[in-house]
């Protein structure tokens, strides 16, 4: 199955000139999801994580399920003052300002090996700012992880860890 073919383009949103690769098609049709989480399976399995963590929101909803599948924990990582308790921050740097991610503290023992999902990479930055993030708390980062990868962004370049994608594309 080409998982491609379950992926929905929109072309302008969430402004003019960006195309969107949706995978709410792709959540929609149980076979498709089926296929995708045992796909992931495989490749984030090889890594052997003690627990993924998914980038909020999309991140979830491919990290979640596939903890659960692979016998591990699970972890979410979230904009600012999106968790309760006491958090772990980081703020990073965007094209046009910064931005800040936060872990619920104590989630993570260190040394714990972990692995970062998303549903897609683009520029990498996001990504970059997860795995920076999680080793202040201790983790072992050994992979990330996504459904999709926008190749023309080139955003794996910023990553300092194993990337592997189900879906690529070049424009």
């Amino acid at each position: 199955m080409n998982i491609k073919d379950h992926i929905r383009g929109i072309p302008d949103f969430p402004k003019p000139g960006i195309y969107f690769y949706d995978i709410s098609t792709l959540l929609a049709h149980p076979d498709a999801w089926q296929v995708t989480m045992g796909r992931l399976a495989k490749m984030v399995g090889a890594h052997r994580p003690d627990v993924l963590a998914g980038i909020e929101s999309r991140g979830f909803l491919v990290a979640a399920p596939l903890a659960l599948k692979l016998g591990c924990g699970f972890v979410m990582i979230r904009k600012k003052g999106k968790l309760p308790g006491a958090t772990v921050r980081h703020e990073y740097d965007l094209e046009y300002g910064s931005d800040v991610l936060e872990i619920q503290e104590n989630m993570i023992e260190p040394g714990q090996r972990v692995v970062v999902l998303d549903d897609l990479l683009a520029t990498g930055g996001t990504t970059r700012a997860a795995i920076q993030l999680l080793r202040t708390v201790g983790a072992d980062v050994v992979a990330a992880a996504c459904i999709i990868e926008l190749l023309f962004l080139n955003g794996r370049s910023k990553l300092d860890v194993p990337f592997n994608a189900l879906a690529s594309y070049d424009s």
